[in-house]
């Protein structure tokens, strides 16, 4: 009986601070701070404007395609060279309008933002987390993590965890090799970019062997970063990688 009015007490005390910050900070919009309803949240019109990803699109990478093919629902690209993942998913097109979002959570210490993206990128991945076993992370280099204090991708992945009952492992995979920015760098430049920057630490690859692996990450441009990790996990024994990230390039040089 003393617990149960304790719990109550906190969840009124809770719910309490939670009104007097609203009053004190209204929540805002997420892309525009127009006023909205509720914390973490994007108001109509912004929401409105952001470019979901939806069917049709291709089942290996999640492409979209403008018109359903009369053929396999495969890009040239996956048909071409297929990736090493199973299945990669976002939630969003990465343009214009989605950038300024990804980029105040990413470089902004817009931690908050978590959440929203989060609760976006569960909504659009229903296919790669079903059947998951756990969620890795992209992995920043030491000095990168330094200099940035936060690892974007991990965020995300704690952030869908407390969606799920999918557990995050960000010790399956690590980054050995500082690169460059990929930014301005083409397909086959990337992948040079990224060759060799990842590993599985040798005490963590008994925790990789045989399961299958949500790799998280915030964005996927030519996929050459989410293709290397890939490949290491499975050479150290995953069963099965698939991919989920909050927004793509649809462009991809």
């Amino acid at each position: 009986m003393l617990k149960r009015k304790a719990r109550e007490g906190w969840n009124v005390s809770r719910s309490m601070v939670r009104l007097l910050g609203d009053v004190l900070y209204p929540p805002k919009c997420a892309l525009c701070s127009a006023p909205v309803d509720a914390a973490h949240a994007i108001c109509t019109d912004c929401f409105t404007k952001l470019h979901f990803i939806s069917a049709p699109h291709c089942d290996c990478c999640g492409l979209p395609f403008e018109v359903a093919p009369s053929g396999p629902l495969r890009c040239a690209s996956c048909l071409a060279d297929p990736p090493p993942y199973t299945l990669a998913r976002a939630a969003l097109v990465y343009d214009e309008v989605s950038r300024p979002l990804i980029t105040r959570f990413k470089y902004g210490d817009r931690l908050h933002l978590a959440t929203l993206l989060a609760r976006l990128m569960r909504q659009a991945g229903a296919e790669a987390i079903t059947g998951a076993e756990v969620m890795v992370p992209v992995p920043l280099h030491w000095r990168r993590h330094m200099a940035r204090r936060y690892n974007q991708s991990l965020m995300l992945a704690r952030a869908l965890a407390g969606m799920s009952d999918l557990p995050v492992d960000p010790s399956l995979l690590c980054r050995i090799k500082p690169t460059p920015p990929q930014v301005g760098l083409s397909r086959s430049q990337r992948r040079r970019n990224v060759a060799a920057a990842f590993a599985v630490p040798e005490s963590s690859r008994v925790l990789v062997e045989g399961r299958k692996i949500l790799l998280i990450d915030d964005v996927m441009t030519s996929g050459a970063t989410l293709e290397a990790c890939s490949r290491v996990l499975i050479s150290a024994g995953a069963s099965e990688v698939r991919v989920l990230t909050l927004a793509r390039r649809v462009l991809v040089d």
